[in-house]
């Protein structure tokens, strides 16, 4: 449709506005062609008129839909303009509070001036391996898209940051470099990765500043590329710096400062090691006090001196280097103390013994008077002569200034070679990531060459840029075979040719420079001349001839040519720098290595005065300074290459870009200035990004994507199997103009202000479909509760009115009833009380109508007499005013009309001679006579009203006189009758007043009684209330005694209740933290042990030189040194020195901090076990005292005193293997401490790892022997007590089978005799051996108690060492190694011949014994008739008999052990064994064999066995750690061996739940307490492993089927969003859904099952399975803007009601894993409650209790409407809520912990199968087993 058409009544467009750049406004009226004027109404209510442009007719921009407005990517706005796009940042940023918004392929990154909390690890581990488009902007998805474009397309990549000051560019680039470091890791063990970090303090310390628009302002430009080696870890870096400003070492504006590292020295002026530089105050040099603002609020410099020096020190420059660099820099600002004094125009000198001067030649190694001269005089060379002429004070002043930045830029440059040279890597780099971090479009009130540099590399970069959109965009077209139509887009390729072109700006500039008498104003002539009128982006201000201006593609820039030569010459005098050079302090020549050329190409002054002092010349010979002639490069030209090469290495990578902006000037955080972001804007290349989109199609959908959103626009008949002709279709319907659309391979392309426009359209139809379901449902349901409120209202009115007619008639009856009691009652009393008054009213009457008759006549009499006198005083008084007032009228008449008649009389004697006058007076006297007729009538006329008046008024009179006599009679009358009664009424009076007196008398009587009788009974009544109340104040005192006694004991036991339940929680939280901390310390173990393992792998491989000698297992430890037996492989590695390392000294500082590292975790796990021994401690003597009060739970105390008691046992064995191991690095530490002798090849180093590989092992052989005798000695001890011993094996066991199969009494007599005599002989032998063998057990015990010595000798030593500096450090530790191995294999040579000599004698003994023993059991077998020899073969024919007796073992000899483990543990696959067999049959199988290796009191195969299937067990789940079946069915099968371990170890608390068979079966001779910890710990670590297992399994479904995937179809909707993610990061990955999930979980769940896993291990795993679902689905919804509407909360509540039915229908609801969802519930609930009112936020705050503030406040600000029926919340509304929540103390991360590990426990779950009854299957080809 046409654009016009949109403007309609209601719609919304942009108008500019001075202020606000863009108001928004709302059209009155539809648009029609041709109109001039638009009716709008502004949104504060103001309408105006709004003109059109005459020429152009533009019409103001439209306005986006309110669902549009906040997107992430402002290209997917349907209407791309700038007012969208400021409207788009300012509520994203005010609003939502989010800083990072996507332009196409640029983020927009908005400085808040505030601390966010967005940046912590767990946002980078959110970030990393996610695609850019599917989480919300920011910085970290740009260096995750950029890391993976380089892992996956192999090409070089390169962060572009730009911006202006204070905009945030200098973190942004230190955040992705930090996510680099985190995400890769670093290649070595250097931690190439913290150095990389480490460079940006340096950095800043002498590269930033703080400037009035920040404090922390970068004052260069710097490219870092990070490099990576093929596995993409990072290895180095290197680092490029562009443009110092050197300027500011010298001079600083107010309110600003020098450059940071000035003021770090100045504040730590104090420290020791800088006296020497005799620093103070930075107020007090020249160099730092300018800008009057040496202090940075919230800044400590001596913080940030040690944070540099501590950079410094990472980074390999050493103390000696960085007290150089101090001394040049204190030098600096001693240098900028000097002060000149003039002796004339011409010349100037310094003061004598000059201190600044003095100071800063000491400093830097100079002789102060050659320095002193060259700063007042300069030499001057002609043809022939060389001049020293002596130079001005300004001149002298700028020189000096000229030199310190010399010297500081000089600095700077070393050090950033340091930093490169640290940070490089001897590894080759397979690819780099670049990060650009440079200024931004400048334009100030006076701009000069820095920001004539500064704009012209922007105007490159924009170029790049432009091209690189440009290029997308056409590859997009193609890609998807749209056709190319040519975009028109700002070349700014001829302000480029203006600048750098031959005859350009910069070849004039350093032509002009060149010329010996070059000025800026004939510069500026030449730029006049030759690009004048000729370059229309070249112009010339009007008032000036010493500036210029050019058109930039960002604004026009007015330049000053002031400055311009000097600043790119950047001179300084050549002789100042020899003084320098020649500089006995080493660092500073150094600086000036480069410094070949001139410095100071400049001849004789254009003054032309003579010069003070002459050097003649020798033109024969050749001078030193030859080259002095030559110039060097100017500034503008090195700038301009090091610009070429930096876009030439950015033209080879794939760009990134990072677009700074500054929302205000003032630093106000969250405050949004319109008119500076549309500067910025404008400047950086975002509108240009807009205008690109913009000019093609902007909007692009997929088919299903438009499908989805737009169904609601189509007909049933409109929809197709093929979405792609359906959408064609639908679309040429709507849309009529085609060229508003393009169709894709996979997308629809439309043009800007399509998607508006359908979604108009879609939001109309939705608006008409809801009034008609509103309709027809409100109806239906206003009619449904008529019907049910008219049904009840009949029945109410039934009863109701039964009721009511039932009550009326019962009213009715009684009120007739009452009506007729009434009227005779009421009869009577009135009758009576009518008479009474009619009575007494009669004669009050007559006295009263007498009385007042008699009033009336008296007043009437008065009345009448009165108005008599008062007639005639009146007339009297009337007549006499009259008389006097006639008389003054008369009097005055008189006087007047003599007046009036002399008038007159003159008038009538001058009119009297006249005949006209008789003529009017005629006529006068005619008029007068009718007047006087008139009167005549008029006066008789009142006489006769007035006679008539006069009669009526006389027959009034006579009625009224008749009247008033017939009262006057009848007054009288009464009158007479009113004395009468007066009469009576006085004879009444008297009777009366006598009977007053009588009842007087009789009250008085009456009271004086009732007196008497009040005070006898008050008397009474106080007497009983005083009982009462002394009564009721004993029965009070009992009960509060009784109350206080029963309070009391309830206190106390109520006290003692609650202080024994704390306790016990206490002593549970406890344990839990302790397992908690133990199993994360076991955890961070078997990293270790991995990674121990898998750099021992690698190192192999690198020497691929086999290992000679044969590898030991670690069989040799008894059952009391079981920590020993957490791995063989440990033990097979700890004698062995890690011999295929390289003997680099780079790799030095790795181990020594590595070694430093492990020596530190040794000393906090010795303090960790001493305070968990007095912990242990005082718990148990706190359960000592409790014990007797909670018996009824000895068993649960007892197991946690066990498992304290283990616990201490397996940290003392994990501190045992770290000591190991610290002796181990220790020895690898020596061997690189001296290459040249102890390298991998030396002989010394053989004959050394020989000898002690050689007596290691015979240690161990020596070990075993003895324990073997030791365990034969317990046996042969065991056998000669007597038979009735009930704890003896032998006697119970051996001699029972013997007695039960010999039938002759003879035959056991015989054979008791001779093994008697055996016995006895066996004795006395191992009498002696035990003595000797405990003699040599004391002698190791004191070599184990001398080692201990000699390790605390060993740490003190190196922590003394650690004092000394770094090289002394290390050679001192390294001799120190030494000469200990040399010790050490001295006497380990000695300790071996001993062994040798007491290995002899041993065999010869065991010789000697073997024999006897021989001997004996042939006399034996001598002695054994032959009838008892023909008989013994009959004993295989009791076999089948006995059968069914097995003891439920299984024997195997010693050399099947490695057949047994490889069959039953190596080779065995989990999927058969859980399908076909019973589960745990492995567990079971190797319990059975360690029982008959128990049952033959064989200590070291029980040994073996166990070491063998723990390291085999460790050894399976190495190589198959991947595979969930393989790691939960030895999970399972573990668990069930440690429960066997425990069922079967003969305690009683393990034991209640057996029978007597399997009580039978319990082990008789070894206690495998140990062992048991150490399955434990194995379980933990299987446990672990497989949670890890499940989180990768888990992880990619999370996402995709809680939040991405439309469970309730049509819910959601997807919401427009332009689909601008970048398709290189677009992976073809299946989509994933809830019902994925859940068969995934039920996969898991039946796996477990089939396992035979324990019910409450199902349930710890099902608990961390959900955790890891709902802690990865709240973080992604925390990120993710597009995912927090009202739709997504009802489907995410859809879903975790399918994962709580799947729980019920496990029956898994009791395991606690619903409970781990409750924040996403929480969450969900949160998107869909109301959020507008004060009781909204409280309920949100009472509700929301699982989620922090943090979380709760983010998911408000991200909630988006997708549709426009829903509402935004109000800022007014979040900031309510942090107000109510402000008080609440909850964490302030943001982001759940998803790889948060629950700690597990196993209950033990005793087994109800017999051992006897198990059978072993030939498939697991174990026949090499019996069963016993």
């Amino acid at each position: 449709m046409a654009a016009s058409e949109l403007y309609t009544k209601f719609a919304r467009v942009w108008i500019p506005d001075p202020e606000e750049v863009w108001k928004s406004a709302e059209l009155l009226k539809d648009y029609k062609p041709g109109d001039k004027v638009l009716l709008l109404r502004l949104e504060e209510g103001k309408d105006l008129e709004y003109r059109l442009d005459p020429k152009t007719k533009e019409l103001p921009h439209l306005r986006n839909p309110d669902i549009l407005v906040g997107e992430n990517d402002l290209t997917a706005l349907s209407y791309l303009h700038e007012p969208a796009v400021l409207h788009n940042l300012r509520v994203r940023f005010i609003d939502s509070k989010l800083i990072y918004t996507y332009c196409g392929i640029v983020l927009v990154a908005i400085n808040p001036y505030e601390q966010l909390p967005i940046y912590g690890e767990d946002i980078i581990n959110a970030y990393s391996g996610q695609n850019m488009g599917d989480m919300d902007p920011h910085i970290f998805a740009v260096a995750e898209e950029a890391y993976k474009q380089m892992a996956r397309d192999e090409r070089n990549q390169s962060i572009i940051v730009s911006g202006e000051s204070g905009a945030g560019k200098t973190v942004s680039a230190k955040y992705a470099m930090r996510y680099f470091a985190t995400v890769s890791g670093s290649a070595s063990e250097a931690n190439v990765e913290e150095k990389v970090l480490a460079s940006n303090p340096i950095m800043e310390s002498i590269g930033n500043a703080k400037t009035t628009r920040n404090d922390n302002s970068s004052r260069f430009g710097k490219y870092i590329e990070i490099g990576f080696d093929k596995r993409y870890r990072i290895i180095g870096a290197n680092m490029r710096t562009y443009l110092l400003e050197k300027s500011r070492v010298v001079f600083q504006a107010e309110e600003e400062r020098n450059y940071h590292i000035f003021y770090q020295l100045c504040a730590s002026a104090k420290l020791p090691e800088f006296k020497m530089l005799r620093l103070g105050n930075a107020n007090n040099f020249h160099y730092t006090k300018q800008g009057g603002s040496p202090v940075i609020e919230g800044v400590d410099d001596t913080k940030e001196m040690a944070h540099t020096r501590q950079a410094c020190t990472l980074l390999g420059i050493s103390e000696s280097y960085q007290m150089g660099i101090f001394r040049i820099l204190a030098g600096i600002l001693h240098l900028g103390n000097v002060a000149f004094t003039s002796r004339d125009s011409d010349s100037c000198t310094i003061p004598p013994k000059h201190e600044p001067l003095s100071i800063f030649s000491d400093l830097m190694g100079v002789d102060y008077e050659e320095m002193c001269h060259w700063l007042c005089h300069r030499k001057l060379a002609t043809a022939t002569e060389t001049y020293i002429k002596p130079i001005s004070k300004l001149q002298a002043t700028n020189a000096r200034d000229a030199l310190a930045k010399h010297i500081y830029a000089k600095l700077f440059s070393w050090i950033v070679d340091h930093v490169n040279q640290a940070l490089h890597s001897a590894v080759k780099q397979h690819s780099f990531i670049g990060v650009l971090d440079i200024y931004g479009f400048e334009t100030f009130e006076i701009n000069s060459f820095e920001q004539f540099c500064i704009n012209y590399a922007n105007e490159k970069l924009q170029q790049q840029f432009n091209m690189h959109v440009f290029k997308l965009e056409q590859e997009e077209y193609m890609k998807e075979q749209i056709p190319w139509t040519l975009i028109d887009f700002y070349d700014n390729q001829p302000c480029i040719n203006l600048i750098e072109s031959k005859l350009g700006i910069l070849d004039l500039l350093d032509e002009e420079c060149k010329m010996p008498k070059g000025t800026d104003d004939t510069w500026a002539q030449k730029l006049y001349n030759t690009h004048l009128n000729k370059c229309a982006l070249f112009e010339k201000p009007r008032l000036s001839n010493k500036a210029f201006i050019i058109q930039h593609f960002a604004d026009k820039v007015e330049y000053q040519c002031e400055g311009f030569l000097e600043k790119n010459k950047d001179t300084v005098f050549e002789e100042q720098i020899k003084v320098l050079k020649s500089s006995k302090f080493k660092m500073l020549p150094e600086l000036f290595q480069d410094d070949e050329k001139a410095i100071s190409p400049t001849s004789a002054t254009s003054s032309g005065r003579t010069p003070l002092t002459r050097t003649p010349a020798k033109p024969t010979k050749g001078r030193p300074g030859q080259t002095a002639k030559e110039h060097k490069k100017t500034v503008g030209h090195q700038f301009r290459n090091s610009l070429h090469l930096l876009m030439e290495t950015l033209n080879a990578t794939t760009p990134h870009y990072v677009r700074c902006i500054k929302p205000n000037d003032f630093k106000f955080p969250f405050t949004f200035d319109e008119k500076r972001a549309v500067q910025q804007l404008r400047a950086c290349g975002v509108l240009e990004t807009i205008r690109i989109s913009a000019a093609g199609f902007p909007s692009r959908w997929t088919y299903q994507e438009f499908f989805s959103r737009y169904r609601v626009l189509m007909k049933q008949k409109d929809v197709l199997s093929d979405r792609k002709q359906t959408c064609k279709n639908v679309l040429e319907k709507l849309i009529l103009d085609k060229d508003k659309y393009q169709f894709g391979k996979t997308k629809i392309f439309f043009r800007a202000g399509q998607v508006a426009y359908l979604e108009k359209l879609r939001a109309d139809k939705l608006r008409a479909a809801c009034i008609r379901i509103q309709k027809t449902i409100r109806g239906w349901l206003l009619r449904k509760k008529y019907l049910r409120m008219r049904k009840a209202a009949i029945t109410v009115q039934r009863h109701v009115r039964g009721y009511q007619a039932r009550c009326y008639a019962k009213f009715l009856r009684r009120t007739k009833a009452a009506t007729i009691i009434q009227k005779y009652w009421r009869m009577y009393i009135v009758r009576k009380r009518y008479k009474i008054r009619r009575s007494a009213t009669i004669v009050l009457q007559s006295y009263l109508r007498g009385y007042l008759a008699r009033n009336r006549y008296r007043k009437m009499l008065r009345e009448h007499k009165a108005v008599i006198i008062q007639k005639w005083v009146r007339g009297w008084l009337a007549r006499m005013h009259y008389r006097r007032s006639m008389q003054a009228i008369i009097y005055l008449q008189c006087c007047f009309r003599r007046m009036m008649a002399k008038r007159e009389l003159k008038k009538l004697k001058i009119e009297a001679r006249s005949v006209e006058r008789y003529k009017k007076l005629h006529i006068g006297m005619e008029n007068k006579i009718m007047q006087l007729q008139r009167k005549v009538d008029e006066q008789n006329k009142d006489y006769k009203c007035l006679m008539e008046k006069l009669t009526n008024l006389e027959g009034i009179y006579t009625s009224e006189t008749e009247k008033l006599r017939s009262d006057l009679e009848r007054l009288q009358l009464s009158e007479e009758e009113a004395k009468i009664a007066t009469g009576r009424v006085l004879s009444l009076q008297e009777e009366i007043a006598k009977l007053r007196k009588d009842l007087e008398q009789t009250q008085s009587e009456k009271k004086s009684i009732e007196e008497r009788a009040d005070k006898y009974k008050q008397e009474t009544e106080q007497l009983v209330s005083s009982l009462k109340e002394e009564n009721t104040l004993l029965k009070q005192e009992k009960e509060t005694l009784n109350h206080l006694i029963v309070e009391q004991a309830k206190e106390m036991t109520e006290t003692m209740e609650k202080k024994l339940v704390e306790e016990t929680k206490q002593l549970e939280l406890d344990l839990n933290d302790e397992r908690l901390r133990y199993q994360n310390l076991l955890n961070e173990f078997s990293r270790l042990e991995e990674r121990y393992d898998d750099l021992k792998e690698e190192m192999t491989l690198m020497v691929n030189v086999p290992k000679p000698g044969h590898k030991r297992t670690d069989s040799t430890h008894s059952s009391n040194e079981s920590e020993y037996t957490f791995s063989s492989e440990i033990a097979e590695t700890e004698d062995m020195p890690l011999r295929t390392e390289e003997p680099s000294e780079k790799k030095v500082p790795l181990d020594m901090s590595l070694f430093l590292k492990l020596q530190k975790r040794v000393t906090e796990l010795e303090q960790e076990k001493q305070v968990m021994q007095d912990e242990l401690d005082r718990k148990e003597e706190q359960v000592l005292r409790s014990k007797a009060k909670e018996e009824e739970r000895p068993q649960i105390r007892g197991a946690e005193l066990e498992y304290e008691s283990l616990k201490r046992q397996e940290l003392e064995s994990e501190n045992k293997k770290l000591k190991n191991e610290l002796n181990e690095l220790r020895k690898a530490l020596s061997e690189k401490s001296a290459p040249e002798v102890t390298a991998p090849g030396a002989p010394a180093y053989r004959v050394l790892m020989e000898q002690l590989t050689s007596v290691s092992e015979e240690l161990d052989v020596r070990k075993e022997e003895v324990l073997i005798l030791r365990s034969q000695l317990v046996s042969q001890k065991e056998a000669i007590q007597p038979k009735d011993d009930k704890n003896t094996m032998t006697d119970s066991t051996i001699l029972l089978e013997d007695v039960q199969k010999m039938k002759d009494k003879g035959e056991i007599a015989q054979a008791y005799i001779g093994l008697k005599e055996t016995n006895r002989l066996l004795e006395s032998q191992l009498q002696s051996q035990k003595r000797s063998h405990e003699n040599e057990a004391e002698a190791l015990r004191g070599e184990i108690q001398s080692l201990k010595e000699e390790n605390n000798r060993q740490q003190q030593l190196l922590a003394q060492n650690l004092q000394l500096p770094p090289e002394a450090r290390i050679e001192a530790s390294l001799q120190h190694e030494i000469t200990r191995l040399t010790n050490e294999n001295l006497d380990l040579m000695e300790q071996l011949e001993k062994q040798d000599k007491t290995v002899r004698k041993l065999k010869k003994q065991l010789k000697v014994f073997a024999k006897k023993i021989g001997e004996l059991e042939v006399g034996q077998m001598e002695n054994i008739s032959p009838g008892q020899i023909i008989d013994e073969p009959i004993r295989p024919v009791n076999i089948p008999r006995k059968e069914k007796d097995f003891q439920g073992m299984l024997e195997y000899k010693k050399e099947d052990e490695q057949k047994l483990v490889k069959n039953l543990i190596l080779e065995l696959k989990p999927r058969g064994v859980a399908v076909n067999l019973i589960p745990g049959l492995p567990a079971y199988i190797l319990f059975m064999c360690v029982r008959h290796a128990d049952y033959l009191n064989d200590d070291q195969k029980v040994r073996s066995l166990l070491t063998s299937t723990i390291n085999s067990i460790k050894k399976v789940l190495k190589k198959r750690g991947d595979d969930f079946e393989t790691v939960s069915f030895w999970l399972s099968n573990t668990c069930r061996f440690l429960h066997c371990l425990k069922q079967y170890s003969g305690e009683e608390g393990f034991m209640k739940h057996n029978t007597s068979r399997q009580n039978e079966h319990c082990l008789t001779n070894f206690d495998l307490a140990e062992y048991r910890q150490v399955l434990s710990d194995l379980a933990i670590q299987i446990y672990q492993q497989l949670v890890r297992v499940l989180e990768n399994i888990l992880q990619p479904m999370i996402v995709s089927g809680m939040l991405e995937h439309e469970t309730i179809q049509g819910v959601s909707g997807v919401k427009p969003t332009g689909l601008r993610k970048r398709t290189s990061s677009i992976a073809d990955e299946g989509t994933y859904t809830l019902d994925s999930i859940l068969r995934q979980l039920n996969s898991f769940h039946s796996v477990l099952c089939q396992h035979g896993m324990d019910p409450e291990l199902i349930k710890q795993v099902v608990k961390q399975m959900f955790y890891i679902v709902g802690a990865v689905t709240l973080n992604n919804l925390l990120l993710r803007k597009d995912m927090c509407s009202w739709s997504k909360g009802m489907q995410i509540r859809y879903n975790v009601s399918q994962l709580e039915e799947w729980l019920r229908d496990k029956n898994l609801m009791n395991s606690g894993a619903k409970e781990t969802l409750e924040p996403l519930i929480q969450a969900a609930q949160l998107l869909q409650v109301k959020k507008k009112t004060d009781d909204d936020a409280e309920a949100i705050c009472s509700m929301c209790s699982a989620l922090t503030t943090a979380q709760i406040v983010k998911v408000l600000n991200l909630y988006t409407p997708v549709n426009e029926f829903e509402e935004r919340v109000s800022v007014s509304f979040i900031r309510t809520i942090q107000m109510r929540l402000r008080d609440r103390k909850d964490s302030p991360q943001l982001l759940m912990d998803a790889k948060h590990i629950f700690p597990v426990t196993f209950p033990f779950n005793p087994s109800s199968l017999a051992l006897e009854t198990i059978q072993i299957p030939a498939s697991l080809g174990l026949g090499f087993i019996s069963r016993v």
